[in-house]
């Protein structure tokens, strides 16, 4: 799905089908969801701009109709049925904290367990080919549980009778579903999915994979049966090619150029000795996959060397498929850029509701809004060159000229020019050390822009201004 400038379209688009219960709900919503994306990062009640308004979004949150699901699963379907092609259905799950001294009812323990607050597992759904962003394809909630204090050992079998964290991969994975004809499912996932049980899920919805091993103590069954180690099987392998990364500096190490090596191999992972409940009624035969590992060589003393190892039900036998399986996972990135999009951008965390279902309501919302401004920041690194008039609404580029007056040709400039502008209005400098803008002040920019368009759009209603 594309991004639509017009919120009050963007958020019937994606709301308008919600079944709340009542017809007057999923007015009330999509009524929510403009107001939230005109001003993302503001507070509930300045998002709302009126008591009124206020008061009823707080009534729609309590409502038992409005749960996360009901809110956010149109959305899911649209984006699947939006998937044509190779996709990349990239995976991972981040923590919401809203810490110890808030009265929250219903929140479960987060980080060392002295937090308080809930899991969110996504997929997000990527085209490969530029990055771009077509939407959240699934996503569940996890509730951590407080753990008794016993001088007793849980077993595995104990384990299995309670849920499980890793269990949100699956479920996810089964929600989402099998692709269509027309469309080849790739699942992105780190080092989290590296369980037996989520390549039997994504083996029954017929879904490819792309997941990081955890270690290279793992077993695994080499093509003549043999069990062997992860770290003993990558030794035998032969170097289909290398490559240099340029790796910028960071606060622990120096700018430089790395040497990597790619090997493949074929293995398949065995069934665990202590199964689950769903691998038993399974019961799988050992799963085939491809074997990927890229390593670092010629690594400077004192450096931590770069080390990736994946399986992958892609083909890898040649250095140029091996490659573009590496650029999947290279695509990673945009799931974090999701997560900082509702925890910067929307502010998840600072919303001050009383009860996790009202949390819950709010992240389904505000999940949505992220995926817009994901897309519109990703917008410019997909497509840098496209006219931006081809996508940005002629009275946005009108409002852009007005406000920014040393601007001459704002009707011929691409997007990556736009945003540029866009970010300069929330404080972007523009100067050529500083690189591309970032999320908060594209950010900025977007309210303030939105402010002006907003306000003539008003003015044309009402006849202040002729088009």
């Amino acid at each position: 799905m594309s991004l639509n400038f017009d919120t009050k379209k963007w958020a019937q688009e994606n709301f308008g089908e919600c079944d709340l219960g009542d017809a007057r709900r999923t007015v009330r919503l999509v009524a929510m969801a403009e107001k939230t994306m005109n001003k993302p990062s503001a507070s509930l009640p300045n998002q709302m701009e009126e008591l009124a308004d206020t008061k009823a979004a707080y009534r729609l949150f309590d409502s038992e109709h409005a749960t996360f699901r009901a809110i956010v699963e149109p959305h899911w379907k649209k984006t699947r049925q939006a998937a044509n092609g190779l996709t990349l259905v990239i995976c991972d799950t981040t923590e919401f904290d809203f810490g110890i001294h808030r009265e929250i009812e219903g929140l479960g323990p987060t980080g060392n367990g002295y937090g308080r607050g809930f899991l969110l597992h996504n997929a997000i759904m990527v085209n490969p080919k530029n990055e771009s962003i077509l939407g959240v394809a699934g996503q569940t909630i996890h509730y951590r549980k407080h753990k008794k204090k016993t001088k007793k050992k849980e077993t595995q079998t104990d384990a299995f009778k309670r849920p499980r964290e890793s269990e949100v991969w699956g479920t996810v994975i089964d929600d989402i579903g099998k692709p269509k004809d027309d469309t080849k499912y790739v699942c992105v996932c780190d080092r989290g999915a590296d369980n037996f049980e989520v390549l039997c899920h994504l083996e029954q919805q017929e879904s490819g994979w792309l997941i990081r091993v955890k270690s290279k103590n793992r077993k695994i069954l080499t093509s003549n049966g043999k069990s062997k180690t992860v770290g003993q099987y990558l030794s035998t392998l032969p170097v289909l090619g290398s490559y240099e990364l340029e790796l910028r500096s960071s606060d622990k190490e120096e700018s430089r150029t790395a040497t990597l090596e790619v090997l493949s191999g074929r293995i398949s992972v065995p069934i665990p000795h202590h199964k689950s409940p769903y691998v038993k009624a399974l019961n799988p035969d050992p799963i085939e996959t491809n074997i990927l590992w890229v390593r670092e060589v010629g690594v400077p003393k004192g450096v931590n060397p770069i080390e990736w190892i994946f399986y992958t039900s892609e083909p890898v036998d040649t250095f140029a498929k091996a490659w573009k399986v590496i650029e999947y996972y290279e695509s990673r990135w945009l799931i974090e850029e999701y997560h900082k999009a509702l925890k910067s951008g929307c502010r998840v965390k600072e919303r001050q509701l009383k009860t996790n279902l009202r949390l819950e309501a709010m992240l389904g919302l505000n999940s949505v809004v992220a995926v817009a401004l994901l897309q519109m920041k990703s917008l410019a690194r997909a497509t840098p060159d496209r006219p931006a008039s081809s996508v940005i609404p002629k009275l946005w580029l009108a409002m852009l000229k007005a406000v920014r007056r040393n601007l001459k040709r704002v009707f011929d400039m691409t997007i990556r020019d736009f945003y540029r502008e866009l970010a300069k209005l929330g404080g972007f400098f523009g100067r050529k050390s500083d690189g591309e803008p970032g999320w908060i002040t594209i950010w900025r920019g977007w309210e303030k822009l939105n402010e002006l368009v907003r306000g003539a759009q008003i003015a044309l209603e009402i006849g202040l201004l002729k088009e």
